[in-house]
């Protein structure tokens, strides 16, 4: 008898801590909703899934994101980056695959960094840093920062392309790092 009231604790407290956890992940992306962006080519096809968060009045780099410190880049997940075909990125070989991606902000430019594991989360909750495992980072550029027209309230990854090279946008608050990427010659 024991034994089943124990049980029947264990299951509503578990219950319990479930629902609280769904309404938290609830609030938190309706605070960073998701979004994903595509960039097709011929053959190629690139894909970026993230959470865009809002700059709501606050200082965004060197504030809510530190200089010099690994950020997820967005909120919530890890962002991860698919591309269907191997592909030069700022002359830098990226095969075919899914990665996470990473970047660390500095002010005058960021490094950003292709990891090739899949986190659950971006960051280590006990810790509250980032949740990369730098072993498995398989290609790491630094691009230098620029200003766009005008301040931008949400994140935002895009991309823009031409007849020979392509480039994946970061923009956010003030900043945006133009990432050029094109597809590995076949030969």
């Amino acid at each position: 008898m024991k034994f089943k009231k124990l049980l029947i604790v264990i299951l509503l407290l578990g219950g319990i801590g479930y629902l609280a956890f769904s309404m938290i992940l609830d609030d938190t992306k309706a605070q960073s909703p998701e979004g994903e962006v595509s960039f097709q080519k011929e053959n190629l096809r690139v894909d970026v899934f993230y959470n865009r968060p809002y700059k709501k009045g606050r200082l965004i780099f060197g504030g809510l994101v530190p200089y010099n410190k690994v950020w997820r880049t967005g909120a919530n997940e890890a962002t991860t980056f698919a591309t269907s075909r191997d592909i030069l990125i700022d002359g830098s070989l990226l095969k075919a695959g899914k990665y996470t991606l990473w970047t660390i902000p500095k002010e005058n430019s960021w490094k950003i960094i292709f990891n090739d594991r899949m986190y659950a989360w971006g960051i280590d909750l006990s810790s509250n840093e980032a949740a990369r495992n730098p072993e498995n980072d398989v290609l790491i550029i630094e691009r230098p920062v620029e200003k766009p027209n005008k301040p931008i309230e949400q994140f935002t990854i895009s991309f823009e392309k031409d007849n020979y090279l392509n480039e994946m946008l970061l923009s956010w608050d003030d900043v945006q790092i133009k990432v050029p990427f094109k597809e590995k010659d076949r030969h």
